[in-house]
């Protein structure tokens, strides 16, 4: 069990350095949030979700892709499922030293597949499951990518070409502020762990919406001045031009939802990492292959400093190449990246498709870098972020196989 809680902390490590930085880096580019803050905040939020949001009983990977049934001994499926959490994180940390986004779920994806072919051969693997899981490579950052372009090219033609800026923010921010709100609690609702133990129903997500919406907007006609020179810091502003004020706006918009995204990934993403060590466990114990297990709390809370430390020593690189190579970003576009972000996340997991947040980050910064023209995105860098996608699954499914050799020969 040692060993498999060692796996568990460094995928979770890996995680923070890589997957986390995603949820902060276009904050820090925008300068919403300095590098340090945002480390710290990535750091505190992920961990805060893992203990207090996380799954207590999450689904297995493994029991999605791998057919347990052709794997006579239990013994091979425990120390498979050990190498494909080893090889998952040691390719994520590889990612992470380069600087580029990688998808720490499908690196375990990666990892499973390969243990899976060495121990009971390529029919053991569900690839129809593999294919759905695959489509993710393409849906995404396409998705994200659309959410985030249209929003800023909607923010950028009402609000900021408008002629009396400060008048159009007035009109559209508790929109855009309403529309966040709801972003953040149906998320919470029907996403997180927590949320779903509550059972919403979809009703229920439409009054929520409405009701917020309603309320944002009769506070904003009622405490406009108020709101605008406290929370937005407009007093402070009162002799900058128009463009900052508004742009000081999104950047309050920008930091909440960067927030809540670092806090969600926590809750939910913390299970593939400890997930599989649990099951590890159980296997070891009782000689059978589980759909779900039970994730002690320790093992979350393992998971959660995982998480943390990760982000807050090595998530200074994922947070450049996101947040600064790909293209500029000011907090107008910083809020759209993080909008288009969520959104993705959001209505894919009530689709059920197998989405990853990576990819959809990655893909609503370059949508919003062609709302300003193909000039401003490095298609280079994106090149290389790409190939890194296609090369995660096969790459951590023969180092997987490497591993469970060596491990095989020390254990079975």
């Amino acid at each position: 069990m040692g060993l498999a809680a060692f796996a568990g902390f460094f995928t979770a490590f890996s995680m923070g350095a890589n997957d986390v930085s995603n949820a902060m880096a276009p904050a820090v580019s925008a300068k919403a949030v300095t590098l340090r803050q945002a480390v710290v905040m990535a750091a505190v939020l992920n961990c805060l979700g893992a203990i207090f949001l996380g799954a207590e009983v999450a689904n297995t990977i493994a029991s999605g892709i791998i057919d347990s049934g052709r794997i006579a001994d239990h013994r091979q499926l425990m120390v498979g499922m050990l190498a494909a959490l080893l090889s998952s994180g040691l390719w994520v940390l590889v990612a992470t030293f380069t600087g580029l986004p990688v998808s720490s779920t499908h690196s375990v994806v990666g990892g499973i597949i390969g243990m899976g072919v060495v121990i009971g051969g390529p029919g053991s693997v569900r690839w129809g499951v593999f294919a759905g899981i695959a489509a993710a490579w393409l849906i995404s950052p396409v998705l994200g990518g659309v959410i985030s372009h249209f929003v800023f090219t909607h923010i950028r033609k009402n609000i900021l070409y408008s002629r009396s800026m400060l008048m159009a923010a007035r009109r559209w921010a508790p929109i855009w502020l309403g529309l966040t709100l709801n972003i953040v609690i149906l998320s919470f609702m029907y996403k997180t762990p927590l949320g779903k133990e509550m059972r919403f129903s979809g009703a229920d997500g439409v009054l929520v919406a409405l009701g917020i919406m309603l309320l944002v907007l009769m506070l904003s006609s009622l405490a406009w001045p108020f709101f605008f020179r406290r929370f937005i810091g407009g007093k402070k502003l009162e002799k900058a031009s128009p463009t900052r004020q508004v742009e000081e706006l999104f950047r309050h918009m920008q930091t909440g939802t960067a927030c809540y995204v670092a806090l969600s990934h926590g809750a939910n993403d913390v299970a593939n990492a400890v997930g599989p060590a649990a099951a590890i466990y159980l296997i070891a114990s009782r000689q059978q292959m589980f759909s779900q297990v039970e994730i002690p709390l320790w093992l979350l809370l393992l998971g959660g400093l995982g998480i943390a430390l990760g982000t807050l020593l090595m998530g200074r690189k994922v947070m450049a190449t996101v947040g600064e190579k790909l293209t500029r970003l000011n907090n107008s576009r910083g809020f759209s990246v993080a909008f288009g972000a969520a959104t993705t996340v959001l209505l894919a997991s009530n689709l059920g498709l197998p989405i990853s947040t990576t990819h959809a980050s990655v893909g609503a910064v370059v949508g919003v870098g062609l709302a300003r023209g193909f000039a401003s995105v490095d298609f280079r860098t994106l090149s290389r972020i790409v190939l890194y996608w296609v090369l995660t699954v096969p790459i951590a499914g023969v180092s997987s196989v490497v591993i469970y050799l060596v491990l095989s020969r020390l254990f079975l």
